[in-house]
C-alpha cells in the first residue's frame, strides 16, 4: 500500500554555531515517506543523534510497516492477532482508538481490506462488511474481527516524527525540525510551507514547537477512480469533501490522524470540534481557496 503524500515544505533553515552541522542533519525515507531530520549542535552530538535517530526509525518499520511480511502489523493482518505486542504498537492503538472515537468513527484503521479491493478490483461489499473499529479486541494482545486487516498509514508516520523528536528532546536538542511524512517542532520558530496537490503553494504555517500534517485525498487515486482516503462509514462511495487538509496539533500522530480523517468531514463538523492538542485547521476546497479554522 502506498503511503499517502504530502505536501509540507520546510521553508526555514537554522543558523548554527561553528563547529555544528545545520540544516539538512539527514535525509532518507522511513514508513513510505520521504523523510528529514534538520537540526544543529557539536558535531559529534548531532551524529550520535542521528543514529539514535535512524535506529528509532528502524523499530517503527518493525513495528508498522504494511510492506514488510515480517512486522508487527503485517503479522497481525495475516494471523488475525498479535499476542504481547509490544507497548509502542499499543500505543499507536490507543491513539487510533481515541482518534476514532473524536471524529465519529472517520477515522478508522479497518479500511484496509476496502483499500486492497479496490486497489486490486475484489470484492467490495465483502470488504467494507468488514469494516469496523469495534471489532479490534485487546487484552493480553490484540485480536482482529474475521477477515480485517489494519492500516496505520494515517497515523505512523506522525507517531514516528513525535518519536524521534521526543528522542532528539531527551539528548538535550531545543530547536530541530523532523519530517517522516508529518512534521514535528523542537522549538523554533519554523515556517512550512502550504500546498495543494493541484494549486502548488497556498500559504504559509509558523510552528514553535507543536506539529503539522497534511492530507490531500486527489494526490493518489486507486484503480476505478476512488480517493486512497476512504470513508469507512460509506464503504469508500463518498468522496472526500476537501482538495487538502492541513492541521497543527501538539502531536504529529494527531495531526496526522485528524488531517485524515477531516478530509471526510463537512467544515460545520469540524469547527465543532473539541480536541485536546488541536491547535489549527486549513481546509482547501475545490476551487483552491483556503480557509483557517
Amino acid at each position: 500500500m502506498q503511503t499517502r503524500r504530502r505536501f509540507l515544505a520546510i521553508a526555514a533553515a537554522t543558523l548554527a554555531a561553528p563547529g555544528a552541522v545545520h540544516a539538512e542533519g539527514w535525509r532518507g525515507t522511513a514508513l513510505g515517506a520521504e523523510a528529514a531530520i534538520t537540526l544543529s549542535g557539536p558535531r559529534r552530538e548531532v551524529e550520535a543523534a542521528l543514529a539514535e535517530a535512524r535506529a528509532t526509525l528502524e523499530r517503527m518499520e518493525a513495528l508498522f510497516s504494511l510492506h514488510r511480511p515480517d512486522s508487527a502489523l503485517s503479522r497481525l493482518n495475516a494471523t488475525g492477532r498479535l499476542d504481547a505486542p509490544a507497548p509502542e504498537f499499543m500505543a499507536v492503538i490507543d491513539l487510533c482508538a481515541a482518534a476514532h472515537a473524536a471524529t465519529g468513527g472517520r477515522f478508522d484503521p479497518t479500511v484496509q481490506p476496502l483499500w486492497r479491493a479496490l486497489a486490486e478490483q475484489g470484492d467490495l461489499p465483502a470488504a467494507a462488511a468488514r469494516i469496523g473499529w469495534g471489532r479490534v479486541a485487546r487484552g493480553a494482545g490484540l485480536r482482529l474481527g474475521p477477515g480485517q486487516a489494519l492500516t496505520f498509514n494515517g497515523i505512523a508516520q506522525g507517531y514516528a516524527s513525535d518519536r524521534v523528536a521526543e528522542g532528539l528532546a531527551t539528548r538535550g536538542f531545543e530547536r530541530a525540525l523532523v519530517n517522516i511524512g508529518e512534521m514535528r517542532a523542537l522549538g523554533g520558530p519554523w515556517r512550512i510551507g502550504i500546498e495543494d496537490h493541484a494549486r502548488g503553494l497556498l500559504g504559509q504555517a509558523t510552528l514553535t514547537g507543536g506539529a503539522i500534517a497534511t492530507s490531500s485525498p486527489g494526490a493518489l487515486f486507486l484503480p476505478g477512480g476512488a480517493s486512497h482516503i476512504l470513508d469507512p462509514r460509506s464503504g469508500g462511495a463518498v468522496p472526500p469533501a476537501w482538495s487538502s487538509v492541513s492541521v497543527e496539533a501538539d502531536s504529529a500522530a494527531l495531526a496526522d490522524a485528524l488531517s485524515t480523517a477531516f478530509c471526510l468531514m463537512e467544515r460545520d463538523e469540524i469547527a465543532a470540534l473539541r480536541v485536546a492538542g488541536l491547535r489549527r485547521v486549513r481546509l482547501v476546497d475545490a476551487t483552491g481557496d483556503l480557509t483557517t479554522l
